[in-house]
């Protein structure tokens, strides 16, 4: 009797052998339920086989395969199971994360009739630059095989518009084109900008954004075929589409396309694994390119084919950026002379400003000079942000929400202060300093839905607000034509943190912020408030040099062994007690070095440590790195290590994971 291996959403590194009478080969990629436990799971049958290595009296009955979904492909069961593989996660895990849940329960959503296209005059398409036009040139050269590019351009140097000129001649040829961005909250601008451009071309989005059966909709038109552009997140990595013929990663650099739960992916690096898989072109498209993919595009590798767009497409030049020093200037608020000067200037001239700082809530903490006491969270190692617009104090880490109190807890003062500026005291702070002006907060408070934020970008285009306070939100992918002056307030807490990466997330904020200013025909001007105006960081951002901070990055990382000329993996453990998880740790630290001794040397492991937050959701985190010079002699090692932990039993209430390739420590 046929058996069949399915791959079930369960956290064991295994495939589940069931019997089934009439299973066949064309099943593979199909849908099943299957009994499990005392109850039942639906599936994804990954092979047909004859036999098992299970007994076979021990193996059940399949319940019935679900024909009338449509089966996953080949290439896209290569696909998971290479993200299996590499970042060490279960397939079955894998495969239930990347189907939309309504196929992951086995459920077929409602097909709508598709209302039918007008016809409309094709567009008429703006003039290319001459950098812009040999990169377009470029790409399209390699259509048909697979090229990685870096395309980096400056802000405002238009290289949307060369993605759109890629794409249209991806249809031409009767390919799909996938175009993954970083945040939701820039999918519906861009997929109004495709239908303009490409009124007659089927466009599905895909985010987490969506209700679950449109999900399930656009992954089946995908799958079908019936899809010319797939827009999305970085789940929209894993959307089948048989025709693809070019992937465009725009703002490769964000740390979105991250996953940070359950299988810890990179969507950039898997559409780059899925371009050579299909033999199709990528582009990774960023003003500020991550270091890795910078290394990657620089003389000393040549993995990929670099691309420049140095001028900006409609400003004659990028905005002009200048430090203030705040050790020399009394700040008032938290904004200097100079900068309340400019924002007054641009209030004049009726232009628009924007104040810009990465810190939602009235304030980071409340606390009492008194007793020394602090609004601590009691479930997180962090301190609850005082929200002064609805008298709420909040944990930005696990929600945990209580109100302002009237006197301190812990000794009964009366006098207890918010100390330190998030934008909510920014905006109060800018309304009675300009009263005339219409102030606009931008963060995840005032803008926490889809329709919210669609009103604020309304509100902005519209010009119904001259003064703008906004977190990073509001650093990339917007063009705001009245925009003028972006005021910088608070970087240098951000200058001298203890992660590696910390730089290189700086400098892409400001540099990507600073953008927003002098986009269309008036010009721009950024000021960093700052008390280090001397810093290799601030000056390569005033001369707009991005290839000199990444080339000094690039070399303090080889100094010192981080990536990208090492590549490393974290094993985490969570628990009740710190101890526990440290303890827990300490064995998977002995049983790697076990593995270590039937591999050859290169392989570094470190103690655990707790980590820097230790303590989420009444959960104490600890941490455990290894790295390597060779990414396939790490991978080997986790493999094997990998079998080891599976077997290692952990206490009640111990949850672990590893994250290949982590961004977070």
């Amino acid at each position: 009797m046929p058996i069949l291996r399915v791959a079930l959403d369960i956290p064991l590194p295994r495939l589940f052998d069931y019997l089934c009478d009439d299973a066949r080969p064309a099943d593979i990629g199909c849908c099943v339920r299957v009994p499990f436990g005392h109850g039942e799971k639906t599936g994804v049958i990954i092979d047909v086989a004859g036999q098992s290595d299970q007994t076979p009296g021990k193996l059940r009955q399949a319940g019935g395969i679900l024909r009338e979904l449509p089966a996953l492909p080949p290439d896209w069961l290569e696909l998971v199971t290479f993200c299996s593989r590499y970042y060490q996660q279960p397939l079955g895990e894998v495969v239930a994360m990347a189907l939309p849940p309504y196929l992951r329960r086995g459920k077929l959503p409602v097909r709508r009739k598709e209302k039918p296209q007008e016809t409309l005059p094709p567009p008429v398409l703006p003039g290319l630059l001459p950098e812009q036009a040999a990169a377009v040139e470029a790409v399209t050269a390699k259509l048909g095989q697979f090229s990685p590019f870096l395309l980096q351009g400056i802000t405002g140097s238009g290289k949307t518009e060369v993605y759109l000129r890629l794409i249209a001649e991806t249809l031409a040829r009767g390919g799909q084109a996938l175009m993954l961005v970083p945040e939701i909250a820039l999918t519906p601008q861009l997929e109004g900008r495709v239908r303009t451009r490409f009124p007659q071309a089927r466009i599905v989005s895909a985010h987490s954004g969506l209700a679950e059966a449109a999900r399930a909709r656009g992954f089946i038109a995908a799958l079908e075929g019936q899809v010319d552009i797939l827009l999305g997140t970085r789940l929209a990595v894993f959307a089948p589409l048989p025709r693809l013929g070019l992937i465009v990663v725009d703002e490769e650099h964000d740390a979105s396309f991250k996953q940070q739960d359950g299988m810890r992916y990179s969507a950039r690096d898997v559409a780059v694994w899925r371009a050579r898989q299909r033999d199709v072109p990528i582009v990774l498209g960023s003003a500020t390119p991550s270091l890795e993919s910078y290394y990657h595009a620089s003389p000393q590798s040549r993995r990929y084919e670099s691309v420049l767009l140095t001028r900006r497409a409609v400003a004659e030049s990028p905005p002009t950026v200048h430090c203030v020093d705040t050790r020399r200037e009394k700040l008032q608020d938290g904004m200097s002379a100079r900068l309340q000067k400019a924002i007054g200037e641009r209030l004049a001239r009726n232009e628009q400003s924007l104040v810009f700082l990465n810190r939602r809530g009235y304030a980071p903490v409340l606390a009492c000079p008194a007793c020394g006491w602090v609004s601590r969270c009691r479930r997180c190692a962090a301190n609850l942000v005082v929200h002064l617009a609805d008298r709420r104090l909040r944990c930005h880490h696990c929600g945990l929400e209580a109100g302002i109190p009237h006197h301190c807890p812990g000794c009964g003062n009366l006098d207890i202060h918010a100390f330190g500026r998030g934008t909510q005291r920014l905006e109060e702070s800018l309304a009675a300093r300009f009263p005339e002006a219409r102030i606009l907060r931008v963060d995840r408070d005032s803008a926490s839905t889809p329709a919210k934020w669609q009103a604020v970008l309304d509100t902005i285009h519209e010009g119904r607000a001259d003064v703008l306070v906004g977190t990073q939100m509001l650093a990339k992918g917007h063009d705001f034509p009245r925009l003028t002056l972006v005021g910088v307030v608070g970087a240098d807490a951000a200058l001298f943190a203890a992660d590696f990466r910390a730089p290189e997330r700086l400098f892409s904020q400001l540099m990507q912020v600073g953008g927003r200013s002098g986009r269309a025909s008036l010009p721009g001007e950024v000021l960093i408030q700052t008390e280090y105006p001397g810093h290799p960081l601030y000056q390569a951002l005033v001369d707009h040099d991005y290839d000199r901070f990444a080339q000094g990055q690039l070399d303090e990382r080889r100094a010192a062994g981080f990536p990208p000329f090492t590549f490393q993996a974290m094993l985490r453990a969570e628990a009740r007690q710190l101890d526990e998880a440290l303890a827990w740790l300490a064995q998977a630290a002995g049983l790697a070095r076990e593995v270590l001794a039937s591999l050859p040397e290169g392989i570094s492991i470190y103690d655990p440590v707790p980590m820097r937050l230790y303590r989420v959701m009444s959960l104490e985190r600890a941490q455990l790195l290894v790295e390597s010079a060779s990414r396939p002699l790490l991978q080997n090692f986790l493999a094997a290590w990998m079998d080891k932990l599976y077997a290692l039993k952990p206490r009640s209430g111990l949850r672990w994971h590893v994250d290949v390739d982590p961004l977070e420590f």
